[in-house]
């Protein structure tokens, strides 16, 4: 059987490109109806979907509503790609077990919304990319797969960061595969 996926993504969405273009994609959704990631999935004919969490009364209630598309769509895994919401109680319940994350940081080292510009800050020699499972916490989830990147001497910020995505671009398929994805 294959694997269904969706992706949840904020921005940009170069991760679901990568994605998306190796693996079917069933739908992406994005918590912002202008986000880059909804024309990049027009671009490549996967369903989009977006909505916003101050459309709905509360958390618990978006959660429901995206509860309901991924039943709707019966995902069996949600890739999470730059999407900047800590997921709550009430999307965890119901898919535990059926959420990944990346991270651009080898956690625990630097969690949260700014891993590389902390990571960078902090003047590290190295970070890295972390994909793991989503648990109730801020990227402390049991850990997947991670790889180092390295902090060059002539680096700036925007050369350390583009190689890290660059490692995202690599971990993220990889992951997808060994976890029984079936490419298209």
């Amino acid at each position: 059987m294959t694997k269904k996926l969706a992706v949840f993504a904020s921005g940009n969405g170069s991760n679901f490109q990568v994605i998306a273009e190796q693996f079917p994609v069933e739908f992406v959704f994005s918590d912002h109806h202008d986000a880059y990631v909804l024309e990049r999935a027009q671009n490549l004919d996967v369903a989009s979907y977006a909505f916003e969490l101050k459309e709905f009364d509360n958390k618990a209630a978006y959660e429901k509503a995206l509860v309901d598309l991924l039943d709707e769509h019966q995902i069996d895994l949600v890739c999470l790609a730059g999407y900047m919401k800590i997921v709550s109680q009430t999307l965890l319940s119901a898919y535990e077990g059926k959420i990944i994350n990346i991270h651009p940081a080898y956690l625990p080292e630097f969690p949260g919304a700014h891993g590389i510009e902390d990571a960078w800050r902090a003047g590290v020699s190295e970070s890295g990319v972390t994909i793991h499972w989503v648990d109730s916490g801020v990227d402390t989830g049991q850990i997947i797969q991670q790889v180092r990147v390295p902090r060059l001497p002539d680096d700036t910020i925007e050369t350390f960061e583009a190689r890290i995505h660059e490692a995202e671009y690599k971990l993220y398929p990889k992951v997808l595969r060994e976890l029984g994805v079936k490419e298209k």
